[in-house]
């Protein structure tokens, strides 16, 4: 099979020509909308950047998961090891929940420390008490990474200390934000809750965002040297829920004022409009060697673009798939995406599925079949040597 490339003669003017018009002083940021996966804003959406502690949203992701698929209860406990104390803990200066060495705590107490307070000490406790060592987990991180399709993004340590090989882009911790949103929600209030107190000890949540009428619930801030100052957030308004990545920039409160701008503007300057419902057809997939030669192809969620306010710019939309389909070939079979540009800027990219079955051809069919795909690929070589 070989990529094709399908386009869709839609004509839609929808999309923001203002859109890029918006500044912001961050190195790097991202706006997406939530549900539909839509890019409002970006710069230097795809470029390598150092985390931080907004790594522990990989390492909380994991925890999670871990819970969901049965291998962990919120009252299990783990044992401080002296590493995590003395690394991540109060004599290592940095942030920290505080915990004792050598004694006990339950996940959703680390849980608290980790997102609440941002502790090292609760990122390597909970590493450890996963698997049993920090090198473990950080191995763990990378291939879930790589299974939640966060292809540029690798992870070093638990917690965001500096490293060469410690990098994300915001376009992947974007898309890791909203998969935790979507597949945790009984987890998902512990970003949201303001304090906690651990060891005698209150801390105030770290995410400037909560503190603001935007309707903020997460997720999760940081800042070392090599990163400068980030976050990862996210606010709901109207029923619409926005996320937010910004990184690299000099201050905490220039931090907190151009993630304010961003989710303000967002909300206040766009149109929603629905191009596609979930389960209409988008295009067509060809079929080698069915009782059909092709496949409807169907949006499994709608497909939204943003328009800004008066403003009309034409979209531009493919179909990208591996094919064609070699029969038989089963509905409901993620087989490429739905990719929207504006101009240059991809908009949005959301997977594709068939929309039908299509059974094995008759002998004949297939013959034919054969017969078109020779010549096919006859005729790609004479051009390729041309």
């Amino acid at each position: 099979m070989v990529p094709v490339v399908v386009a869709i003669a839609a004509g839609w003017s929808l999309v923001q020509a203002q859109a890029q018009s918006f500044q912001t002083n961050a190195p790097f940021a991202l706006l997406m909308d939530y549900e539909s996966g839509a890019v409002l804003f970006e710069k230097n959406a795809d470029e390598l950047m150092s985390p931080a502690s907004t790594s522990k949203l990989m390492t909380a992701e994991i925890v999670f998961h871990e819970i969901k698929e049965g291998r962990l209860k919120l009252d299990d406990e783990f044992e401080v090891s002296e590493n995590a104390w003395r690394t991540g803990g109060a004599p290592s200066h940095g942030s920290a929940m505080f915990l004792s060495v050598h004694s006990r705590a339950r996940i959703e107490d680390l849980l608290r420390g980790l997102l609440i307070e941002s502790g090292n000490d609760a990122a390597i406790t909970l590493a450890e008490g996963v698997s049993g060592t920090e090198e473990n987990f950080v191995a763990l991180m990378n291939k879930r990474a790589a299974a939640l399709g966060m292809t540029h993004s690798t992870f070093a340590n638990v917690w965001g200390k500096g490293d060469p090989h410690e990098r994300v882009t915001p376009r992947e911790m974007a898309q890791l934000a909203a998969h935790i949103i979507t597949d945790y929600p009984d987890f998902y209030h512990y970003f949201g809750e303001r304090e906690f107190t651990w060891n005698k000890i209150r801390q105030l949540n770290r995410n400037p965002l909560l503190t603001m009428d935007l309707g903020a619930d997460g997720l999760k801030t940081g800042d070392i040297a090599e990163s400068g100052f980030g976050l990862v957030g996210s606010a709901v308004q109207n029923g619409q829920r926005l996320i937010v990545v910004v990184n690299g920039l000099k201050t905490a409160a220039e931090r907190a004022e151009e993630s304010r701008k961003l989710l303000d503007w967002g909300f206040r300057s766009f149109d929603a409009r629905t191009l596609f419902q979930p389960g209409d057809v988008v295009g067509q997939a060809e079929v080698y060697g069915g009782a059909q030669g092709e496949v409807a192809l169907v949006a499994e969620k709608p497909v939204k673009v943003f328009a800004a306010h008066g403003s009309g710019e034409r979209l531009s939309a493919k179909i990208v798939y591996q094919g064609p389909l070699i029969a038989p070939v089963a509905e409901g079979v993620e087989v490429g995406q739905l990719k929207i540009w504006r101009g240059q800027t991809q908009v949005l990219e959301i997977p594709i599925r068939t929309g039908g079955s299509v059974a094995t051809g008759t002998l004949t069919q297939r013959a034919l079949d054969a017969g078109l795909e020779l010549a096919g690929g006859f005729l790609r070589k004479t051009f390729a040597k041309n």
